[in-house]
């Protein structure tokens, strides 16, 4: 990272972003930067929900896509994200 731009590596990919808004411990949104580039609205954003009741803790994830097959791929993308991140974590 450096300031509101960040790098997004994985498999050999990166990926840079720009940050739009933070809330400490709660969420970050991101837009890429080629969408800054091209002025479109399209953001994603990674939120961490905690039930009050059952203190379980929950990773929300919001991207968009703009057809069907891209809306797809990041969904596989983000579940494997998800699944390496579990990993390192030692979670289920």
């Amino acid at each position: 990272s450096r300031g509101e731009n960040f790098t997004f590596i994985w498999e050999g990919s990166e990926e840079q972003a720009k940050l739009l808004s933070k809330k400490t411990d709660e969420r970050v949104k991101f837009r890429w930067m080629h969408d800054v580039e091209d002025d479109e609205p399209y953001f994603f954003e990674l939120r961490i929900q905690v039930d009050e009741i059952t203190k379980d803790v929950s990773l929300m994830i919001t991207d968009f896509g703009d057809d069907e097959d891209e809306v797809e791929e990041g969904k596989m993308l983000w579940e494997n994200m998800v699944s390496d991140l579990k990993q390192v974590l030692g979670s289920t």
